[in-house]
């Protein structure tokens, strides 16, 4: 069992007790908007079996996150290897919050800690982290932690079908980094969002 923390939040193992609150996040349509189509109860549950699979074997995956205040469960961050078929391979950061952790600077803080300890504690020398083009709350997420990218690496993802969602963003971190994207700020996100 690997538990990392911040001031503000604990990444650790999952418990049965966030199947719920894991499944009504991914029939959010906001929380889905960039991820395609909502999961079913099932597929959450498998979700979180994947999850932890990886963290038993691996020494790291995606992580539950809680709020350490008050033990709410508010989503995952974590690494995850970049599966075979995409045009990289290495580790990739990752994370996905409820709705209401929206806002509060939860998913940098909790990208920060996955990322110190890919660095620190699994000798990770690169950490990439992708999404959709048009997602420019995550590539704030991913400016704020000091990543960069290079728009000649965008690509189309292969699993995802023509739309909107199938343009990618590849962004990176190499251990003890320090920088930001080539875009000189950060993405600029619309007011309504």
């Amino acid at each position: 069992m690997v538990e990392i923390s911040s001031e503000r939040l604990v990444l650790r193992d999952w418990r049965e007790s966030d199947l719920a609150p894991w499944a009504a996040m991914n029939v959010d349509p906001e929380v889905r908007e960039y991820l395609g189509p909502a999961l079913s109860a099932e597929d959450a549950a498998a979700s979180v079996s994947s999850f932890q699979h990886d963290l038993d074997h691996n020494g790291f995956g995606f992580w539950a996150v809680e709020v350490r205040a008050t033990s709410e469960f508010i989503g995952f961050s974590g690494l995850d290897t970049v599966e075979d078929r995409m045009p990289f391979s290495g580790v990739e950061a990752g994370w996905r919050l409820a709705r209401a952790a929206w806002g509060h600077g939860y998913a940098t803080e909790a990208a920060t800690i996955a990322l110190k300890y890919g660095f620190a504690t699994a000798g990770l020398s690169e950490i990439l982290a992708v999404t959709a083009a048009t997602n420019l709350r995550s590539q704030a997420v991913m400016w704020r932690i000091g990543m960069t990218t290079d728009p000649g690496e965008d690509f189309h993802d292969p699993d995802v079908p023509e739309g909107p969602l199938r343009r990618q963003v590849l962004y990176r971190k190499f251990r003890d980094a320090v920088g930001h994207s080539q875009r000189e700020e950060p993405p600029l996100l619309s007011p309504t969002r």
